[in-house]
This record gives structure tokens, sequence and C-alpha cells, in this order.
């Protein structure tokens, strides 16, 4: 991997987005045998965060652990970036620090502002643009579950937000189909679209948008949704309630899908909004073996950005 930082998979190759799952792949199958080398023994790593989460602090707390090095979370409180001290400083005087920062924030600038002043490498914990770990850990549950990527039918039904975003950059990359149906005026940006349809002319990627969810899901051997307010979006809550009506997945949209479709849910979930339980609880939900794969896609993210690959000589 020949990258610095993680912020986009915009910014990553295809075979590094998949040199990140195979090496995730690796390391699943070592911590599962009770076996997990200390690939990153004497390193820190620093959470910075403005925003709540479960899975990404655990997550990435959990995986350093596993991988014989510490994390420090640093809350909103305590930093408040942006405000009691610029974007520039913090970068500055952690790199100081620690030997890689996880930033989890509200705006995509801060934390290109964070690589562009870092001397160590910065990993996007989720902005309201992108999310590439959580990308990384859906592709690898797709190849474990289907046994492939390239030639994947994915379904995304909902908001064109910072997942999408980022199920749309890397599966154009790795040769997935990708459906997107969002209502009128909650598309993605046309700079991701654009930028997707380029990398999908080398791999054949196809890529559709769409205002019908059942055009869609027809077909489709993934079905993937996500909220339809995230988090600093609450005061559009009941305006999106109106606009998202009909998006629901529930078990007569995903009759269209392919059979053993499985569904997919980045969470956290508000049910009996943008999915119901009988499918999110169903016999084709993936969407907790997806959440425990953030685990290990991270991990594979640290290996390769602080150290190296470690099964290349495997491969």
């Amino acid at each position: 991997m020949q990258a610095k930082h993680l912020i986009s998979l915009a910014d990553l190759a295809p075979a590094e987005i998949q040199e990140i799952i195979d090496v995730a792949v690796g390391l699943k199958a070592e911590v599962k045998a009770g076996h997990q080398r200390p690939l990153l023994a004497g390193k820190v790593l620093a959470l910075l965060f403005q925003k709540p989460s479960l899975r990404t602090r655990a997550s990435f707390d959990v995986g350093t652990g596993q991988l014989g090095g510490r994390a420090i979370y640093l809350s909103p409180e305590e930093v408040q970036l942006g405000r009691r001290e610029s974007v520039p400083d913090v970068a500055r005087v952690l790199s100081r620090y620690v030997d890689a920062i996880v930033a989890r924030t509200f705006a995509h600038r801060d934390v290109e502002l964070l690589a562009s002043c870092s001397s160590v490498p910065v990993i996007n914990g989720l902005s309201d643009f992108s999310h590439p770990c959580q990308a990384l850990a859906d592709y690898l549950t797709i190849q474990e579950k289907l046994g492939r990527l390239a030639g994947v039918r994915l379904a995304y039904v909902g908001d064109g937000n910072n997942v999408a975003h980022s199920l749309l950059l890397g599966g154009a990359k790795l040769g997935v189909h990708l459906a997107l149906a969002s209502p009128a005026g909650y598309r993605c940006a046309q700079s991701v679209v654009e930028r997707a349809r380029e990398a999908a002319r080398a791999t054949g990627s196809q890529i559709l948008l769409t205002e019908d969810p059942a055009e869609a899901v027809r077909g489709a051997d993934v079905v993937y949704t996500d909220v339809w307010t995230s988090m600093g979006q609450e005061s559009e809550a009941e305006e999106r309630r109106v606009a998202f009506r009909g998006f629901q997945v529930d078990r007569q949209l995903l009759a269209l899908a392919s059979p053993g479709a499985i569904v997919m849910h980045d969470l956290p979930a508000h049910r009996g909004e943008e999915i119901t339980d009988e499918v999110l609880d169903g016999p084709q939900s993936v969407v907790f073996d997806q959440a425990e794969n953030r685990l290990h896609a991270q991990k594979a993210v640290l290996a390769l950005l602080l150290g190296s690959d470690p099964f290349r000589e495997g491969r």
C-alpha cells in the first residue's frame, strides 16, 4: 500500500483496496485461530473524535490492542477541534506523541487539513463526505459471503451520504455493479459520481442512479441501506421522513432481489424507518458480521500504514 493516509477511497488504487481486504482476511483468520502477531508493538493510535461512536471507537481500540499497540481516546470536550485549538496545531502536536491519528469529524475538510499538517498517518473514521473504513469492511463482508467482488450487483437504497459515496467509489474500483436509489435532492454528490464513472470505465463496473427503489433492488445480490437522517441533520428529520417515504427496505422490496441476496446496514439503524425488524433480523441479514468486520478491515489499514503487508510472501 503506497498511500500515506486513508482519507477517501478515491485516493486509493484498486490494487490497494484489494490489498487491504486480503490482509483483513488473513488477520481475521489469525485472531479466530487464537493467534495474532504484535504488528503494532510499541505503536500508539490517537482517536480524535467530534462525534459519538460505538463501532469506530471500539473497533479501532480493540484492533490496536490485538496487534500489540494501544489507543488513546480524545473526546470532543477535551480537544474542541478547530475552536479551542486550530486543526493544523492539533495535527502538529499529536504527530509528536503518536504514530497515527483516527479522526471522526463533521467536516471532511478538517480530516484533509489534519492529514496535510500531520507527519504521521491520518485515517478518516467518518466525515460528512466519506466513510472509507465502513466501505472497506462492507466489501470484506461481501467477498466473504459471496466469494467475489467483481460482477456483484449491489443495490443501495437511501440517502446519498458519506457511506453511499464510499461504497460508490470503492465498488467502481473493484468491479462491483452499483445501483443507487435516492429521492430527488438526496443523491450522491455529482463529483463523486463522476469519479466513480471514471474508475468504472477501467473495471467494467456498471453504475445506475435512480429514484425508484424497486429498479435498484431488482436482481441485486446485495441490498444495502442506511439511516435517512445522519448525525448533525436532526433538524431535517421530519422533512427527510417525508422525502424517503417508499424507500424502506422491507420484505416486499427484498423479494425483488436475487434469491440468496444479503442485506447490509452500517448501523446504527432506525428500526421501522429505513429498514424493518423483519429484514434486519432475518436470515438474509449479515449486518452484525458486517459490524464485526470493521475490526478486521481497520486492523489491516493500521498494519499497512504503520508497517508492511504481513502476508505479501504468501501472495
